[in-house]
């Protein structure tokens, strides 16, 4: 305890003159880890915004710390550190459990400051300190989730605008109906030949014609539960041409009511120069090495993804890891020519809940010549809970949650000296 106390550079004999408040210990806790999914429009099933917010809610949010289930952040930091990093330090949750424990005091508020303000926005699930956005494009008409249990997978097609070419540095979703949206992929047009996309399921033969058309960005974004906005290095942005159009293809989980939904996309222009374009690398279910993808009932097998060497040295910004029910563990990393090993990611217990884009804590060179390989287990047994079948039936790839993919996808730019160094 005293050891604890040293860290926080709390005194014993002040905090026994002294016991911890909300306003002084807590709240900066809170609104640093917990309050940007615990808000209006947020992931988290209640807010944590105000004094009266987590008092009342004091003993379980002391529970849930203490245990680190909350805040969730599936992946491992042993094996790889990230900008976007969420957890508590020892003596955070020490001092919550000590604030629980001495009667949950208020104290006095002070004086408060801007990204304290922006807490209770509408805009606070984005970020304490989140700015305004250059563009901000929603569908162009509100869809309406029928009533009929079944998940629903739509393509939404929507105008920019743009008359001239942008850089765009940071990029949002914002889900129209969290109740219903489950995940978003958005891409980039510039054929203007996708409008009778509009609306248009995922199952429709007509679909074919138009994936004929090869988009000028097949993954400018991803949101999934769990995600935050995407905010790339000063100096590294995503081009968009004039007269871009986006495509939405937005997954709707099933709903018993009617239910409407109107998301939109939020994009920020780059305000420096921009020396370098971000790029996506997108490795899937067709890039396995040892197919096919086949989850046969009740087996636990593991598949494994391979690139072919890089032709350049790269830079790698972010990783977006996906699985759905049956995934259990997912590892991501590169292997140069050296044999030297680049961690990616690690994730031992794979959350479907809880699923987001891990930015490197700064940009992480891979050499030309490395091997990019991944590999995922599944477990298709009924002793899996999360088991969508029972019994268990063979699964295969699919869009429905109730089958399979095995998909990752990278931000990078090329590598130019001293990429080690920048900071996300």
């Amino acid at each position: 305890m005293k050891k604890i106390l040293f860290m926080l550079g709390i005194s014993a004999s002040v905090l026994a003159q002294s016991k911890p408040t909300y306003y002084e210990h807590i709240q900066p806790i809170i609104a640093k880890n917990c309050a940007v999914c615990h808000c209006p429009g947020g992931v988290g099933p209640f807010h944590l915004l105000t004094y009266e917010d987590v008092a009342k809610r004091s003993k379980f949010v002391a529970k849930v710390t203490q245990i680190k289930y909350m805040p969730p952040f599936p992946a491992d930091k042993s094996f790889q550190h990230y900008a976007n990093e969420r957890g508590l330090k020892e003596e955070e949750i020490e001092l919550i459990q000590q604030w629980v424990a001495q009667g949950s005091v208020e104290g006095k508020m002070a004086r408060v400051s801007s990204s304290q303000l922006a807490v209770g926005s509408k805009d606070a699930r984005l970020s304490l300190t989140d700015k305004k956005p250059d563009l901000v494009l929603k569908m162009q008409n509100a869809f309406t989730v029928p009533n009929t249990g079944v998940e629903e997978f739509r393509y939404f097609h929507v105008p920019t605008g743009l008359k001239e070419d942008v850089m765009v540095d940071a990029i949002a979703f914002l889900p129209g109906n969290r109740k219903v949206v489950h995940h978003s992929r958005v891409m980039v047009d510039t054929t203007g030949r996708m409008a009778g996309l509009e609306g248009m399921q995922g199952t429709d033969p007509k679909l074919a014609e138009f994936q004929r058309i090869p988009m000028a960005d097949e993954f400018l974004y991803g949101w999934v539960p769990g995600n935050d906005k995407i905010q790339f290095p000063q100096g590294v942005a995503k081009k968009m041409s004039a007269n871009s159009n986006l495509i939405m293809y937005l997954h709707y989980s099933p709903s018993a009511t009617t239910q409407t939904d109107q998301s939109e996309i939020h994009l920020y222009f780059a305000k420096k120069p921009v020396e370098r374009e971000v790029k996506s690398l997108i490795l899937h279910e067709q890039h396995i090495t040892n197919p096919p993808f086949l989850i046969k009932a009740n087996e636990k097998p593991t598949f494994y993804i391979s690139t072919k060497p890089l032709t350049e040295d790269i830079s790698a910004i972010s990783i977006l890891p996906h699985m759905h029910f049956l995934g259990k563990t997912f590892k991501a990393f590169a292997i140069t020519p050296d044999g030297d090993l680049v961690p990616f990611i690690k994730i031992d217990n794979w959350d479907f809940n809880w699923q987001m884009t891990y930015q490197f804590e700064t940009l992480l060179r891979v050499p030309k010549g490395s091997v990019i390989l991944a590999e995922a287990s599944y477990d298709n047994t009924e002793e899996n809970p999360l088991n969508p079948f029972k019994p268990a039936r063979d699964v295969t790839f699919g869009w429905n949650t109730t089958s399979e993919m095995m998909e990752m996808v990278i931000y990078y730019v090329s590598y130019q000296p001293g990429d080690e160094k920048v900071k996300q």
